[in-house]
């Protein structure tokens, strides 16, 4: 195997590999290798000798699964379950107290537009740690991470004025989506690609735990020790809760090292030339190409809003072309410049790949249209408490990621993923997002409203495990961590377009039909009723007023579930270009792998 990688040029081959195993094959010692011309070359297969071209973090990881026990796979599991749900748990609690942490300083005028910066820079983040987990180690990376975040809740615990909460939360979120993005990587390093769908959604299950936990939490802590005890109480626990699995790293590759297993390295640089070979491994150049192109594409969905002109002023204008120019540069540099790719360029173009990327970032197009405003309509127009609001919100969480163990159980069992996406994933989506333009409506049953609810979050489960696993199963080992940053990276684009048509729908229907249904009365209070919900729940229930703002919401629902539906169009697409790839038998990650 690892004769016949070393064939593929990293800067123009693709490391796409047809995962169907012949089994006679297999048992002579041999696998099926696609070139770049899709030939498949018959070559004697080495699995447990790692990966000598593979970059120093995979040969670490690579060489810890080939001298660690079955019981340090088990605690290895468990801590990472550990992990996620104390920070589940904890971000539910950060999300309940929000209001709480912003309304004790006055000037907190500043904290919106500083959540935006925080939130996207945590979204480009992904892209540079996937090459701190391929350069310098999962370990190193999993670390700064976690450094990240617990500084982020040592800041807000001791923050004394809104613009220490606001750069705490840069650090926060960045050091949470890193965390888990690291976690993520490593259940890929240490799973079969048969049994990976399972493991991701194994490792994710705490969500359906924490959903109820956070709010209480939260409520004793505020009114209990308070809110800055909540955060400086996480700062250790977090830290403290990670040693496990930090002491499970240290421990075998301390053993893989003594066993002669993890490779030699002595590079006999200087600090110059050093700096010169990180330089070219982490394709800099590129990394800031990329990051600062889609820092300025997307900043203009989260800001236009505070803008005099809108779309129209300068500033969006400019970002939006400047954005677009660096994001086209960084295809232009990665495909002909670039000494080193970021990844490779006919890794990204392949219809595997791109279709699951897309596929992430139409998701989150249409779940952003379809979500927002959706907390208010159940308290506006349905007539629910915040709490049972919210119960009907976390619907999505919690039905998505316990049928999310269902699909792993599937893929296991028959060994491929495209048809659990096309002939169930989409169609239900479709079918859920398409109902709620009838359900979402004033006088519904909130029964329908839940049922919708359902099909989305079953169906969401299989698309998000499908779309991870078809990014994962059409690259090789070496890639997994570039691809599944380069996924999320889609998402978040996907989130701030969703975001913005959401926002633009509601800011031309909601305040129209407001003119049209409103009492003559009250139709000089339209801005105020638009931009306040409690105004909104202070009309009394059955008032003229209340039905009036109940049939706008009706209306502006329609549109924007709508347009959620049609843009699903491309999820089939999306999904239908996938290679039918089996993973059943397919051996990507080497040594004592689940």
């Amino acid at each position: 195997m690892r004769d016949a990688l070393s064939r593929l040029r990293p800067h123009s081959n693709v490391p796409v590999v047809e995962p169907e195993v012949d089994e006679k094959a297999a048992s002579d010692k041999e696998a099926n290798v696609v070139n770049t011309e899709g030939v498949k070359e018959s070559v004697a297969d080495d699995s447990d000798a790692i990966s000598l071209d593979a970059q120093r973090g995979v040969q670490d990881i690579e060489a810890l699964t080939k001298v660690w026990t079955k019981q340090d796979i088990i605690l290895a599991y468990v801590t990472i379950w550990i992990i996620y749900f104390v920070d589940a748990m904890q971000q539910n609690m950060t999300n309940s107290l929000l209001p709480y942490v912003t309304s004790a300083f006055s000037a907190h005028s500043l904290t919106p537009t500083v959540s935006i910066f925080a939130y996207l820079i945590s979204g480009l983040s992904k892209l540079p740690l996937a090459k701190i987990l391929d350069i310098w180690g999962r370990p190193q990376g999993f670390i700064l991470m976690v450094i990240c975040l617990t500084i982020g809740l040592v800041l807000m615990a001791a923050c004394q004025n809104v613009e220490t909460y606001a750069a705490a939360q840069v650090f926060y979120w960045v050091g949470y989506n890193g965390v888990t993005y690291s976690i993520s990587i490593f259940v890929a390093d240490t799973s079969s690609l048969k049994n990976r769908s399972l493991m991701f959604a194994f490792a994710s299950s705490p969500y359906i735990i924490t959903v109820w936990v956070g709010g209480p939490l939260a409520d004793a802590f505020l009114y209990g020790p308070g809110w800055r005890w909540a955060f400086g109480a996480f700062a250790i626990i977090t830290p403290v809760m990670c040693v496990p699995l930090l002491a499970l790293f240290y421990k075998n590759y301390k053993k893989a090292k003594a066993l002669g297993v993890m490779p030699e390295r002595n590079s006999g640089r200087t600090w110059l030339e050093s700096l010169k070979y990180y330089a070219i491994e982490f394709d800099v150049f590129g990394l800031l190409l990329i990051i600062a192109g889609l820092a300025l594409f997307l900043l203009p969905f989260n800001i236009y809003f505070y803008q005099t002109d809108g779309w129209a002023s300068a500033t969006c204008i400019a970002m939006l072309v400047v954005g677009f120019v660096l994001c086209v540069a960084f295809a232009v540099y990665e495909k002909w410049w670039a000494p080193k790719t970021f990844i490779p360029y006919e890794l990204l173009t392949d219809r595997t790949v791109l279709g699951a990327c897309i596929l992430a970032g139409n998701l989150f197009i249409s779940f952003y249209i379809w979500n927002s405003f959706f907390g208010s309509f159940l308290q506006v127009v349905s007539g629910l408490d915040i709490t049972r609001a919210s119960y009907i919100q976390n619907i999505y969480s919690i039905g998505s990621c316990f049928w999310s163990l269902v699909v792993g159980v599937l893929i296991r069992w028959t060994g491929r993923f495209k048809w659990l996406a096309l002939y169930f994933g989409v169609p239900v989506t479709i079918l859920g997002v398409a109902l709620m333009v009838v359900f979402r409506q004033p006088d519904s049953n909130i029964g329908y409203i839940a049922m919708c609810q359902i099909f989305i979050a079953v169906s969401g489960g299989t698309l998000v495990i499908c779309e991870q696993m078809a990014a994962m199963a059409a690259t090789t080992h070496q890639y997994i961590a570039v691809v599944l940053a380069i996924e999320a990276m889609f998402a978040n684009v996907g989130g701030a377009i969703g975001g913005t048509v959401a926002t633009s729908i509601w800011g031309t229907v909601f305040p129209r039909s407001l003119n049209k249904f409103l009492p003559e009365a009250e139709k000089a209070n339209v801005s105020l009723i638009f931009s306040d919900l409690k105004t909104q729940l202070d009309y009394p229930w059955g008032s003229e007023t209340r039905i009036a703002i109940q049939d706008s919401y009706g209306d502006a629902m329609r549109y924007m579930i709508i347009a959620s539906a049609v843009i699903q169009v491309i999820s089939i697409v999306s999904v239908a270009v996938w290679r039918d790839i089996k993973v059943k038998d397919f051996k990507q990650v080497k040594g004592n792998v689940i």
